[in-house]
């Protein structure tokens, strides 16, 4: 087999879920991570469409509904809390509403993923890539720690702001469209029973801001919940600054919000996990550039509830396609991309406007909006139709795997 030596850079959901299947194939996978261990936290993701039949594949499906959050759907509130509209997991199909049916907490799936992709499989952690060159023989790979190795195909799963991507196309950040907004993730409790619904408060903007959300979603029966903050600002290099800065400019940004947001404050003032970004959307031109290539994020970050799923079926194509290809890179590549573009291009669509509207009158018509769209025939085309397009691509069977 040609193009044994895969790097594969990130140990994210595409990244282990990339090294499980080239290993099954019989490639050698070294996988390179900047954290020290396998990342925990984040939300709770959901697993759509597709990305169901991959899991499956995988042997994993029984174990990723064991872990299902609880979440039974959302509920959207005014800036008082009061119930506007309220989809359940199922209102649009298994896969096709705001929460789907099968949700899990990322680090649970990550915690999974990297148990069925350890054996066999290289781990550089705590590293990361700082140069490519590629020659006649492979791209050779200077990392931060270490010394220089050659491999026959780089992937990059390293997210939106892809260093993989950066090194191999270039001008990374003309690959990026910024969203206009901020978001923030920690981890929190609360003593309302929430009774198993994810709770998404809508509040006007402010002098500073747009429109801001607040959700909350539960993750147990002990009151534990994780809590997403966001909001539309415009950009002023938040993400990069201390995390104490941080927490002040999130403190100030809803100081004036009722409902239980100054319940959160006092969590977010002591959390430990805040995790704090600048939202954006890739719109890479294409995914490979040489022996190098990009999946998930890297590739087509910025969707609304459908990065996971993407990751699970851009590993899958990719990996059976240098398979079917028997290591040809410039085939596999062409045909991972001609098998999925048209997927990933309906997936990463967002609807028009702001994550939350930016008047009082636009927070009560989008109410209007989400009550609608649950009482009438076809209403999940109001919310993007993703119940079609999560469905839209057949996973193609790939030659039998080398390795059990």
């Amino acid at each position: 087999m040609r193009g044994r030596e895969i790097l594969v850079s990130g140990a994210g959901i595409a990244g282990l879920a990339l090294a499980y299947w080239l290993r099954r194939y019989g490639f050698g996978v070294t996988v390179v991570e900047r954290a020290p261990e396998p990342r925990t936290g984040g939300q709770a993701v959901d697993v759509r469409g597709t990305a169901r039949d991959v899991v499956e594949r995988m042997g994993l499906l029984a174990e990723v509904r064991a872990h299902h959050t609880g979440t039974r759907g959302i509920a959207f509130l005014d800036e008082n809390g009061r119930r506007m509209a309220r989809m359940g997991a199922d209102t649009f199909g298994d896969s096709g509403g705001v929460v789907a049916d099968l949700e899990i907490l990322r680090d649970d799936l990550q915690r999974l993923l990297h148990r069925e992709a350890r054996e066999g499989v290289d781990y550089l952690f705590a590293n990361h890539i700082v140069a490519m060159a590629e020659g006649d023989e492979g791209v050779r790979v200077d990392f931060a720690h270490g010394s220089s190795r050659v491999f026959d195909v780089v992937v990059g799963a390293d997210g939106i702001r892809s260093g993989v991507r950066e090194l191999a196309f270039g001008d990374s950040a003309g690959h990026l469209r910024d969203l206009g907004q901020y978001s923030a993730l920690f981890r929190a409790r609360l003593d309302t029973d929430l009774d198993g619904w994810e709770q998404m408060c809508l509040l006007p903007g402010t002098g500073t801001t747009r429109g801001r959300a607040v959700v909350v979603y539960p993750v147990g029966e002990d009151g534990e919940v994780r809590v997403m903050l966001m909001f539309a600002a415009p950009s002023a290099g938040w993400e990069r600054k201390g995390v104490r800065e941080q927490k002040d400019y999130l403190e100030r940004v809803y100081a004036d919000a009722g409902w239980v947001v100054p319940e959160l404050m006092g969590y977010l003032r002591r959390a430990d996990d805040l995790y704090f970004n600048r939202d954006a959307r890739v719109r890479a031109p294409r995914w490979s550039d040489g022996r190098s290539v990009l999946v998930g994020d890297a590739a087509c970050g910025g969707s609304l509830g459908m990065g996971t799923s993407m990751a699970f079926v851009g590993a899958y194509v990719l990996a059976g396609e240098l398979a079917a290809a028997d290591g040809d890179h410039r085939a596999a590549f062409a045909a991972y991309e001609r098998a999925l573009s048209d997927y990933a291009r309906a997936n990463s669509r967002r609807p028009p406007g702001e994550i939350a509207p930016n008047t009082r009158w636009g927070i009560r018509a989008r109410g209007w909006i989400l009550r609608t769209a649950t009482r009438v025939p076809g209403g999940g085309k109001l919310m993007g139709d993703m119940q079609r397009t999560a469905n839209m691509v057949s996973l193609r069977d790939y030659p039998g795997p080398v390795r059990n």
